[in-house]
């Protein structure tokens, strides 16, 4: 019985379950913010090669300057920088076609180029929301289905490639009302959580594991404004159960985590990361 027992607890190899020991991963939207910390994680956790792409090639470089001098990175990995605007489809074949020049496949997809827009709900600009939707919902089909070749290409039912959306709880629970209202993003993102759950129906035969992730609020560029005019921080986190924002190793984790073996059983997942701040009647 002892023996019996000591089998049962033994894991294989858990020692490495949360590694990305040689993996590759694209981060669209990876020059800043979430994405930068993420594609941070994804270096400290083993990953050889992170392709980092945003609009702005000189915000791309900036980047991956910083993160090839990350000290505790894997010998011999590195971040490269492909700019692009993913919400134009010639531009996400741009993208594609770089990444391919330096590598036969691709393990994981972190989507999260996003966009936002502010205005009040009688004078909300046509132009910005179909901008919006274009880069957040839009933008993202097509980027997963542009790199699913390269997803395709080394995945198996053991070893599955991953595909991360960046996602929002203001597309779980209701986004910023009022002057500045943020009604394109929360659409946006409600139809990211959507999309999650069909790709995760659709390419996990193929060895594509599809899961999202829903971000409160986490000081960024992109973000800080709307922090202010909520009062700020310190205000946001007194709204929320464990009393904090996000931090970038929030984020991080998370994302690391669904990209490891450690989740090799988790497909069509939406994961609130807010400190419980949406369950308490917060807004975003």
């Amino acid at each position: 019985m002892a023996k019996e027992a000591a089998a049962q607890v033994q894991l294989d190899n858990f020692g490495s379950i949360f590694s990305l020991e040689g993996k590759v991963a694209v981060v669209t939207g990876g020059s800043r913010g979430l994405g930068l910390h993420v594609a941070s994680g994804f270096l400290q956790a083993g990953c050889s090669k992170v392709y980092i792409s945003s609009r702005k090639a000189s915000a791309c470089d900036e980047a991956v300057a910083a993160l090839n001098a990350l000290p505790n990175k894997r010998p011999g990995a590195q971040a490269i920088s492909v700019a692009a605007d993913g919400s134009k489809i010639s531009e996400l074949d741009r993208l594609v076609a770089e990444v391919k020049k330096t590598t036969d496949h691709v393990d994981i997809l972190f989507a999260n180029a996003g966009a936002t827009w502010g205005a009040p709900f009688d004078e909300y600009p046509e132009q910005s929301f179909s901008k919006v939707m274009d880069l957040n919902a839009k933008g993202v089909f097509y980027t997963v289905q542009k790199f699913t070749p390269l997803l395709e290409a080394k995945a198996t039912v053991e070893d599955p490639s991953r595909v991360i959306i960046t996602a929002s709880v203001a597309g779980i629970g209701i986004g910023t009302t009022g002057k500045n209202g943020t009604y394109a993003y929360s659409a946006s993102k409600a139809a990211a959580i959507s999309l999650s759950k069909t790709l995760a129906v659709e390419l996990g035969p193929r060895h594509i594991l599809t899961n999202a992730v829903a971000p409160g609020f986490y000081p960024s560029k992109m973000a800080n404004g709307l922090i202010e005019m909520q009062g700020g921080a310190q205000a946001l986190a007194n709204q929320s159960p464990n009393g904090r924002v996000g931090h970038p190793e929030d984020i991080a984790g998370l994302v690391v985590f669904l990209s490891s073996r450690a989740a090799i059983h988790i497909n069509g997942a939406i994961i609130p990361s807010d400190g419980g701040r949406l369950l308490a009647g917060g807004k975003l």
